[in-house]
């Protein structure tokens, strides 16, 4: 349990800039991960074990990419009770983003725009980062385990997106439990036309081969391929048909998951509030039903064995429970972080666990 109520920290977060406060947040849980300060945000780890993909997760319950793009803060995370961490989103060059402001908070609606743009200091410091973490050291029957995202940078053209995802699945590969391709943000341009069908099919045809070629050059002593799981991120805005063909891609190049979904372009939830028309992508709770939806789309089409990761909307307990209703398999929070604090971790988990 936390020693400092999430309540108390809101009010002066809120009257920050919000990504002024994003920053001073991780600047915080950086310098104390790993230290007695933790305890300050620190809550019990839900014992709610489930297999995808090959792998166990601790609990149903994980932090979805975009909050620590950098990999600075894996271990403060985990230590908020999620059975699972993704970060990045990471491009092969480091980049500033879009210019600022490019976050703006929507309290209304509990909601946030970001236009941030894949904002990241490169591969090299990403994989420094991710090996300083310590969370597979800790003595746990079930780790925690942690997702590696990857993108394309800004200035790469569209036809040559897929030499960036490369070259960052070769350098991630060896440090990740699984491995998101984050084809879905719309804050880096015509990044989404990555989910069409042509584009789609020679992204995942290339990563599929290469990944084929980095599970032998990274066998075991015994000579035993290590096949990390690779999941795809797909945006909330698509039609049924969309989804349907993303599926059957998927499951012809051999993908192990889909994550689904990231923020969304459209605006009908939160028409006439402040900050509604700031161009970029939009989560939080208008963005459930949405999620939902894509979720159960995809189930239906992709059968009851594929793993899906459900994010978008989050905002309690309720909420993560209608994403494994929809058809989720694990869930993922982000926004409802910001708007909740970590107490919605084990809120969440108990919640699911409570469902069988």
């Amino acid at each position: 349990m936390s020693l400092i109520p999430y309540a108390l920290a809101r009010p002066l977060l809120f009257g920050m800039d919000a990504e002024a406060a994003h920053d001073m947040t991780m600047d915080m849980l950086s310098r104390g991960q790993r230290t007695p300060l933790q305890w300050a945000w620190c809550n019990d780890t839900v014992d709610d074990p489930v297999t995808l993909a090959g792998l166990t997760f601790p609990n149903r319950v994980g932090l979805a990419a975009g909050l620590d793009k950098n990999a600075r803060c894996i271990d403060a995370l985990g230590a908020m009770g999620f059975g699972f961490v993704e970060v990045g989103t990471v491009t092969p060059k480091g980049q500033p983003g879009n210019p600022k402001p490019r976050m703006f908070r929507l309290p209304q609606a509990n909601g946030l725009i970001n236009r941030l743009g894949f904002n990241n200091e490169g591969l090299d410091a990403f994989l420094h980062n991710v090996q300083q973490a310590r969370f597979r050291t800790q003595a746990r029957k079930h780790p925690m385990l942690l997702g590696l995202n990857i993108g394309k940078n800004a200035t790469t053209p569209i036809e040559n997106a897929t030499a960036d995802y490369l070259t960052c699945l070769d350098g991630v590969y060896p440090h990740a439990n699984y491995v998101t391709v984050n084809i879905s943000s719309p804050n880096t341009q015509n990044l989404r036309a990555l989910q069409s069908d042509e584009a789609l099919d020679a992204l995942l045809g290339a990563i599929a081969e290469r990944r084929e070629a980095l599970a032998q050059r990274h066998a075991n002593a015994q000579g035993a391929p290590r096949r990390v799981p690779v999941f795809v991120k797909i945006a909330p805005d698509l039609d049924a048909a969309q989804v349907e063909l993303i599926a059957a891609t998927l499951q012809r190049h051999g993908m192990d998951g889909v994550v689904a979904t990231n923020t969304t372009i459209a605006r009908d939830a939160v028409k006439g509030m402040q900050h509604a028309e700031e161009t970029g992508g939009l989560s939080g709770a208008p963005v459930l039903e949405a999620s939902n939806r894509v979720i159960r789309q995809l189930r239906q089409a992709l059968g009851p064995q594929f793993p899906i990761i459900g994010v978008g909307g989050i905002l309690s307990a309720a909420d993560a429970v209608s994403k494994i209703k929809a058809g989720a398999d694990v869930v993922q929070i982000y926004t409802g972080l910001i708007y909740q604090g970590p107490s919605l971790v084990p809120q969440a988990a108990r919640a699911i666990k409570a469902m069988r």
